[in-house]
């Protein structure tokens, strides 16, 4: 029992811890790419700070509101979007273990992302104003966009462990990693967290060009919680890929939480580079790619997936 507890108060600051190490990353690679190799070395600590330093303005900058916002709506959003991922990393396992791993986690973890589709969309409704209500439709096609995919590409682990449950998920990957044999769900699984979190090419929801879109009318603590919840929705969506495809905490030499760690690192480190590396994708472009080419992929991968494990 205590052993649980423990779990339960430890989950959500390693996740707030993991999410902030990530926005230092983030800025490191910003110091990196607008000074470059040389200058970074002289701005990296500065840089790395830049998080931290803009959390406390934000907790001392008073609330803004527009005329005729519904402040409820607001603050339900914000607050529903770093508590979704709180709530889909309780099914996350550290090594083995987990602080819930019920027989439906996989489902659990998709039934979460629904709430940050209402939560991104009540935060762009709240304001009553045209920008941020143009950030939260973006945000339902996109999340209509990348949703089936997703969810096939879950139910695809699923069916090469013959459950749901995430801690079987990852005793069957004991031998071989499921990204070994499962390269297009896992391909498809990394595309949609990264539409999940509205990150790198896909972050049309906030997107500049609509003056961040549904963050357009956020401020203070308001902002801090919104942004915090999509840094916590990035961290966690990377975490879920361990379990599901890299084979948890299975690994040589070191103990199965530290491999959990590495695995996460890395498939973090990856998408927040990508945010770089790819511009953003027109919503109507992904779309289409989404439905004519990603779905088809991951049924083919799942109908493949299913042979074998008939067969074996």
């Amino acid at each position: 029992m205590a052993d649980a507890w423990w779990s339960v108060l430890a989950l959500p600051v390693m996740l707030v811890v993991a999410a902030c190490v990530a926005a230092g990353f983030d800025a490191l690679l910003g110091a990196s790419a607008a000074y470059g190799p040389a200058g970074s070395v002289r701005v990296w600590g500065t840089r790395a700070a830049t998080p931290l330093r803009e959390a406390r303005r934000l907790l001392g900058q008073p609330a803004r509101r527009t005329k005729a916002a519904d402040t409820a709506l607001v603050r339900v959003g914000t607050a529903l979007l770093p508590t979704a991922a709180l709530l889909a990393g309780a099914v996350l396992p550290l090594g083995f273990t987990a602080v819930s791993d019920p027989g439906v986690g996989i489902v659990w973890f998709n039934a979460m992302e629904a709430l940050a589709w209402a939560a991104v969309w009540l935060t762009g409704w709240g304001p009553n104003a045209a920008l941020s209500m143009i950030g939260g439709y973006r945000f339902l096609a996109l999340g209509l966009a990348y949703e089936l995919p997703h969810m096939f590409a879950l139910t695809t682990a699923g069916l090469g462990a013959g459950s749901l449950r995430v801690g079987e998920v990852v005793a069957a990957q004991e031998g071989l990693w499921f990204a070994v044999w499962m390269p297009v769900a896992f391909a498809v699984y990394l595309l949609s967290a990264l539409a999940m979190a509205f990150w790198g090419p896909f972050d049309q929801p906030v997107g500049a060009d609509a003056a961040q879109g549904a963050a357009a009318e956020l401020s203070g603590v308001d902002r801090l919680v919104f942004f915090g919840g999509r840094w916590l929705l990035l961290v966690v969506a990377a975490a879920f890929s361990v379990p599901l495809f890299l084979g948890g905490g299975h690994g040589p030499l070191l103990p199965a939480w530290a491999w959990t760690v590495v695995k996460t690192a890395a498939v973090l480190a990856l998408l927040i580079g990508v945010r770089r590396a790819l511009p953003t994708l027109r919503l109507d472009r992904f779309m289409g790619l989404a439905w004519m080419v990603l779905l088809p992929l991951v049924l083919l991968q799942a109908l493949a997936v299913s042979v074998v494990v008939v067969l074996r």
